[in-house]
């Protein structure tokens, strides 16, 4: 089965730090980072990234310890997954490329990690796209029973000893099946060729203990440097671009544009006809969204 992306994306896996990231580039024009959420791959973004391509360049990559990129040792040492790390990654990939600044879209997973790099890198990011998701911060401090069912696997995923790892590791497949299911109402069906990567991938172990370790990393030190940053008064200083999906847990529980407003003072943003997969639930709806907010940019003054 063929990986859903044309041929004319070029695939790379330079080493940033010490760490393989893999991606894919396509494109010409304003840079512009997409990035992935659990449990995907860069493929998630294989609808989008071809219509975006025809203006900009486009960089797809693997968070580490997704996907091929590399995989550090993680465990229990949940500094090796901290967003500040992930973040440093996809600044240092985008530099080899030869772009200093540029914009971020991140869904789930890769939107907590372009959340990070807006505040770490702020000369690098021009704009911040954020997908279904709030701060990691306000989660955490609004939890409750709702979202204890919800979002259980936040906390499944964030225990100790081995427990998710050897029960995922038991039907690898089924995980991501039964999670990606059950977070998609109507829309675009999901591609059988990027279900069968997301599997492939997923079904290595070292991919299991690092996923865990990303999610122990947003219960632990990820809380720390928000908290910090946050209580210190630093914001996203770029514009910043919130999509949800209408049937979502998001678009159902918060008030997301008011939620990002207070983590960044030049919000906007909108529901999408979807559930939890933007870009592959309703890829036209966030292709067009996406490149009017970059294309925003590029425009003279």
């Amino acid at each position: 089965m063929s990986v859903p992306l044309p041929e004319y994306f070029r695939y790379a896996a330079p080493e940033v730090g010490g760490v393989r990231i893999n991606c894919a580039i396509a494109g010409e024009g304003p840079p512009v980072l997409l990035l992935h959420g659990y449990p995907q791959t860069h493929l998630i973004w294989h609808h989008v990234a071809p219509a975006l391509a025809g203006e900009f360049t486009v960089v797809l990559a693997d968070l580490r310890g997704y996907g091929d990129s590399a995989k550090p040792a993680g465990g229990t040492n949940s500094a090796a997954y901290a967003k500040r790390a992930m973040a440093a990654d996809q600044v240092g990939l985008m530099r080899q490329f030869g772009f200093d600044r540029f914009g971020v879209a991140g869904h789930d997973r890769g939107g907590r990690v372009g959340h990070r790099m807006a505040l770490d890198h702020p000369d690098a990011v021009s704009r911040l796209a954020v997908l279904d998701i709030v701060p990691t911060r306000h989660t955490f401090a609004h939890a409750d029973a709702g979202f204890g069912l919800g979002y259980y696997h936040w906390f499944f995923l964030a225990a100790g000893n081995g427990i998710p790892e050897r029960l995922i590791g038991g039907d690898p497949e089924f995980w991501i099946r039964a999670r990606m299911t059950s977070r998609h109402r109507g829309g675009v069906p999901f591609d059988p060729a990027a279900m069968a990567e997301y599997v492939r991938c997923f079904a290595d172990p070292a991919a299991i203990s690092a996923s865990c370790a990303d999610y122990r990393a947003a219960a632990s030190v990820d809380l720390e440097h928000d908290n910090a940053d946050f209580d210190a008064g630093r914001r996203v200083r770029c514009p910043v671009l919130a999509l949800w999906g209408a049937e979502s847990f998001v678009g159902r529980t918060y008030d997301v544009t008011s939620v990002w407003r207070a983590y960044a003072p030049d919000v906007r943003g909108e529901p999408l006809p979807a559930d939890h997969y933007l870009p592959e639930e309703a890829p036209r709806e966030t292709t067009d969204a996406l490149r009017a907010f970059f294309l925003e940019s590029s425009q003279p003054a």
